[in-house]
């Protein structure tokens, strides 16, 4: 498995992987967006705001996150490729500068909480789910970095 940077080329590729992961893993949200709109999302807003990272195998991306100062927006594991080290790599490449960053999950998705919780992130703050999209109670993560500040 190989990480690099993501290209225009990719987003295809991510947006069916994210599309994908979200119908399988994360089966008790609402379906919001088709694929293709995921794909104009990548494109126009996550791609010149964030970086965004794949990891490859096998010939086809197992997985992406996006990143920026202070923020992880995203990080999706294919299906198929959970539990093999991709989420742990793609994570550790958005904190290997030891800055803090944040990041919202779903109260339900009790894997990806016991996920971050296993590398440090501590809650922040929980809530009913009013202010997302999905309308579905999320919780605020915080990773100190190496150095935390306070």
């Amino acid at each position: 498995m190989i990480l690099r940077r993501a290209s225009l080329a990719d987003v295809g590729e991510i947006g069916r992987l994210h599309h994908r992961t979200m119908r399988t893993s994360l089966p008790f949200l609402p379906d919001l967006h088709t694929a293709a709109e995921t794909e104009g999302f990548i494109a126009n807003v996550l791609m010149p705001a964030c970086e965004l990272w794949v990891a490859e195998g096998q010939g086809r991306i197992l997985g992406y996150i996006a990143f920026k100062p202070g923020w992880i927006d995203q990080l999706y594991v294919a299906p198929e490729a959970q539990g093999r080290g991709v989420g742990p790599d793609l994570l550790a490449k958005a904190l290997a500068d030891g800055s803090e960053r944040r990041l919202w999950t779903f109260q339900k998705n009790a894997r990806a909480r016991a996920f971050y919780e296993q590398r440090g992130f501590q809650i922040e703050t929980m809530t009913d789910g009013q202010d997302n999209e999905e309308r579905e109670p999320d919780v605020l993560y915080v990773w100190r970095g190496e150095n935390p500040a306070s």
